[in-house]
């Protein structure tokens, strides 16, 4: 059977991607390979957020009744037939490994995943609030560690721009655990903030437009993400 992936209007009229359309079909490919053994497909990120560009990831969660090498070879083979390949990230695994992952990671996997088929409710564990808690500092950990390291080796614009991303799910994680409030939309979250979480979720805009490290802008961006994460790691056993 011809795939249907192949004759979507996105890849042979060169028009932009659909990205309802291209999961449907994506899908429905998934399902003729797994068929009962699919158990979830979901998609993350701006394009699951319905705040993609044209070149934004696809960025798809396939989770199977397991997950062995060969599936992993039958899935590859899959992509590689797929339009808008160079698009297509994200993550696949076995249901019993997603179900045993460490907890603190899945708050904001749950949150920031869209389900196109099936549910996540049936596969995760229950995110306790020191869970949560662990995830921020995690993060606050990770953001401190990756922006010092980038000042003053890397110096790169998109890594500076990546971290500034992170530090806004680190936001809502911490945003949930003061009020008991889950948002997940920047600009709902921002008045919300205090003055410094504010200045954080708007580093992200000013990150965006920066285009050399020499700059000034670059340092200040730097020091601040820095000096936020630091009081983060100290504070966060209050949270």
């Amino acid at each position: 059977m011809q795939n249907e992936l192949m004759n979507t209007p996105e890849d042979t009229g060169g028009s932009p991607l659909e990205i309802n359309s291209w999961m449907a079909s994506f899908t429905k490919e998934l399902q003729k390979i797994f068929q009962n053994r699919l158990i979830f497909v979901g998609l993350q990120g701006s394009r699951g957020r319905g705040e993609g560009r044209a070149d934004s990831d696809i960025d798809v969660v396939v989770v199977l009744d397991r997950l062995t090498p060969a599936d992993l070879e039958a899935y590859g083979a899959l992509l590689d037939r797929l339009p808008h390949r160079e698009l297509v990230c994200g993550f696949v695994s076995g249901a019993a490994e997603l179900a045993a992952w460490e907890k603190s990671e899945l708050f904001q996997f749950a949150r920031d995943t869209r389900p196109w088929l099936g549910s996540l409710e049936g596969i995760l564990p229950r995110v306790e609030r020191e869970d949560v808690r662990q995830a921020v500092h995690t993060g606050a950990c990770g953001i401190y560690h990756a922006a010092v390291h980038n000042l003053l080796h890397d110096r790169s614009v998109p890594m500076l721009r990546e971290l500034y991303k992170q530090a806004g799910f680190v936001l809502q994680a911490k945003h949930f655990l003061e009020t008991g409030e889950d948002l997940t939309d920047k600009k709902a979250l921002l008045p919300r903030l205090g003055e410094e979480d504010r200045s954080i979720l708007e580093g992200r805009s000013q990150a965006a437009s920066l285009s050399v490290p020499e700059s000034a802008e670059f340092r200040v961006l730097s020091h601040g993400l820095i000096t936020w994460a630091s009081r983060l790691i100290q504070r966060d056993k209050s949270l």
